[in-house]
């Protein structure tokens, strides 16, 4: 596996994502029992902002950059408080681990899995003193089959792809599959980068015929014409907690006028059927 997230860190994309996964965290958190959570594509635990990568490719001047000194809705600041607490410092973007990690109590666990060796080694390193986390070494898409079900009957998976390789949309269907089958109780996250709506309108599809209760949450900040580089992505959320589509309808009307780069910008959340 090539991909860096080095170079997209912070961007629009992650906003949108780390958010849904902030709210999630803190919904599992309001009730005493443990709950674990599995990041199959984990990355690094923190980025550094002023990086060779990420100034070879500033994405998140346009993502997080953007929100430091903006006036934000209260999700969007409860967002902002988990960046600033589980990120190094100001020029730093915490990963989705370095999110998890800040959300698990002591009773919590966490699971995160990263491919690639260098990535791996880093994430390793950056949390060596947590006890309540396990990193490995794995494909993420093995994982999901590898570890579910956990002990615990409450928690969430986050699936993000890198989306470099073919295929991507009928393994996320899979994966969603396996792991209902495994862990029905659980929340799962699935992040998508949307190049074509046709696709991702097959793919919406698919996911429906799980039978699960999905949510479905875009985010578009340029028409495809008009913007560098991936303008539009996507959130399905299978078990969504409540509370959650009220929450990002909220945030996505605000990203969405903030992060705009171009004639068409918009967030559109909704329930999911086969009719999508």
């Amino acid at each position: 596996m090539n991909y860096r997230h080095a170079y997209h860190a912070g961007n629009f994309a992650d906003v949108w994502k780390h958010l849904a996964l902030v709210f999630c965290l803190d919904h599992l958190a309001l009730k005493e029992a443990p709950f674990r959570v599995l990041d199959v594509f984990a990355g690094i635990g923190c980025y550094d902002l002023k990086s060779d990568e990420a100034q070879r490719s500033p994405e998140w001047q346009d993502g997080i950059g953007r929100l430091w000194a903006a006036e934000a809705p209260p999700v969007v600041r409860r967002y902002l408080e988990a960046v600033v607490s589980a990120g190094d410092g100001p020029m730093t973007y915490p990963g989705s681990p370095a999110l998890i990690a800040q959300g698990l109590r002591r009773q919590d666990k966490g699971l995160f899995c990263e491919l690639h060796p260098e990535d791996f080694q880093a994430l390793t390193l950056y949390f060596s003193s947590s006890r309540n986390l396990k990193i490995e070494c794995r494909d993420g898409w093995e994982a999901i089959r590898a570890h579910l079900p956990p002990i615990e009957r409450r928690g969430l998976v986050l699936i993000d792809p890198p989306f470099e390789q073919k295929g991507e949309f009928a393994r996320l269907v899979q994966a969603l599959n396996d792991g209902l089958e495994r862990w029905a109780t659980g929340t799962y996250i699935l992040w998508h980068a949307d190049k074509d709506r046709d696709q991702t309108r097959h793919y919406r599809a698919a996911l429906a015929q799980t039978g699960a209760r999905l949510l479905g949450a875009d985010l578009q900040v340029a028409a495809p014409h008009e913007g560098v580089g991936l303008v539009s992505c996507g959130l399905t959320i299978a078990n969504p907690p409540f509370g959650l589509e009220d929450a990002l309808k909220e945030a996505g009307a605000y990203l969405a006028a903030l992060f705009s780069r171009g004639s068409v910008s918009k967030a559109e959340i909704a329930q999911i059927s086969g009719r999508w």
